[in-house]
């Protein structure tokens, strides 16, 4: 179990620095390191996860306990909360790590050049990754095991609520590398609640961290890109839309609406909003909110949706830009998908958008015209997921437009370089 740091300010940021430093030494021979013993060590760590699953099971009811004393929401307790179910997807997510191709020597793209030159562009580790992320111990998980994959050190600084998950789950990891035989300091978890490492992380430990990805809720990912000195891939909230199109299969877009809502309600691919075709207001608006009703959902409605459908609260101009993350949905009616796509692109965080339509045109449309990161059609929004994705696990959707967009899996941890071959030339 990890051995909790909690000291003054100068001996975080000393501890902070010696994290980076045991990192940057790890990443040469990790980035060499053999696909073969990259395997090794995660099979290991899903097997130790296994064995040990009334450890992480202890460890997490403690955090449990603790989260319950202070008032943690219930969208967070849900996303703090382990069980045998989870952590068997644990292990099965770093088991289909495992079985990606190793992306670090892949050649992207190559050609030759009139005067004979060879030029291959070729995937390469990015270096020490930095993750902090707040509540989901999983993560712990899939960014220790995407980031050996793709041959980089990682620094994982878990929230305060999960810390003894964490540590719990870290152990395995670490015994993976250790029957790999690599070295034990490519997943490092920081071992201090002190808001000071995160802001040593953002200095970027002294040179030694080269990307920060951030997991969690607004004010941290707004800090980190506020304030990190290293390169950011950004996951800012999850304002994921939902639209019913007048094309729409009825029973479909009744099961995706109640899918999308509320099988897992604190994710960040959850649908928060709701739009449907006016043109289908008097069929398919009242099947749909009965069922998310019946399925224990509140329905926050605009002026129009209320004359139709009378168990809901008025939505305010807040409700279009609020994550949830709860069992709640804004609910409004639009012109089309013309109407669809002008909300979704005023109000949408750029995340995660789906169309339920029977009509190519609009859907084709649809997709045109909205820029976020994952765009579904007759599909669940809970879909944006990197596991579902075919990645095996992600640490998280990023919703910028730099190097990486959408789920981050191990191609998306990887820079590349050129290597040129040549026979003798020199440039005239």
């Amino acid at each position: 179990m990890l051995k909790l740091h909690e000291k003054s300010r100068d001996d975080t940021a000393a501890l902070m620095a010696d994290i980076g430093r045991r990192a940057r030494a790890a990443a040469r021979p990790l980035a060499i390191a053999t696909t073969a013993a990259k395997n090794v060590a995660l099979a290991a760590m899903a097997e130790a996860i296994i064995r040990r699953e009334q450890d992480i099971l202890d460890a997490n009811a403690i955090d449990i306990s603790n989260g319950r004393e202070s008032g943690l929401s219930a969208s967070s307790m849900d996303r703090l909360k382990l069980d045998p179910a989870r952590i068997h997807a644990m292990a099965d997510g770093i088991r289909e790590i495992a079985e990606l191709s190793d992306p670090v020597g892949d050649v992207i793209a190559a050609w030759d050049r009139p005067n004979g030159l060879n030029i291959e562009r070729v995937r390469t580790p990015l270096g020490v990754v930095g993750v902090i992320y707040e509540s989901r111990p999983n993560v712990t998980a899939d960014a220790g095991a995407l980031c050996l994959k793709a041959g980089n050190p990682v620094i994982l600084r878990g929230g305060s609520d999960s810390l003894n998950s964490s540590a719990a789950i870290h152990a395995c990891l670490i015994e993976g590398l250790k029957a790999a035989g690599l070295p034990q300091d490519a997943i490092q978890l920081v071992p201090t609640t002190d808001r000071t490492a995160v802001g040593e992380m953002l200095k970027g430990l002294g040179g030694n961290l080269d990307v920060i990805i951030p997991r969690g809720g607004r004010s941290l990912v707004e800090r980190v890109q506020n304030e990190a000195r290293v390169p950011v891939f950004a996951h800012l909230e999850g304002i994921c839309h939902l639209y019913v199109d007048r094309s729409a299969d009825l029973d479909m877009a009744v099961k995706i609406a109640v899918n999308a809502k509320m099988r897992r309600t604190g994710v960040c691919g959850a649908a928060e909003t709701l739009l449907i075709d006016r043109a289908v207001a008097s069929t398919h608006l009242v099947p749909i909110l009965d069922a998310l009703r019946a399925a224990g959902c509140e329905i926050h409605a605009d002026a129009e949706v209320l004359k139709l459908f009378f168990d809901a609260s008025p939505a305010t101009d807040a409700d279009w830009i609020t994550e949830y993350l709860d069992a709640i949905i804004a609910v409004k009616l639009v012109d089309g998908v013309a109407g669809a796509i002008e909300h979704v692109e005023t109000y949408s965080s750029h995340h995660t958008e789906a169309i339920i339509a029977e009509d190519a045109q609009a859907v084709e449309c649809f997709f045109s015209e909205i820029d976020s990161a994952i765009l579904l059609h007759n599909a669940s929004t809970q879909f944006a997921d990197g596991g579902e994705f075919g990645m095996g696990a992600e640490i998280g959707i990023a919703t910028g437009k730099m190097h990486a967009r959408g789920p981050v899996g191990v191609e998306q941890l990887t820079s590349f370089k050129y290597r040129v071959r040549g026979s003798g030339q020199v440039r005239p």
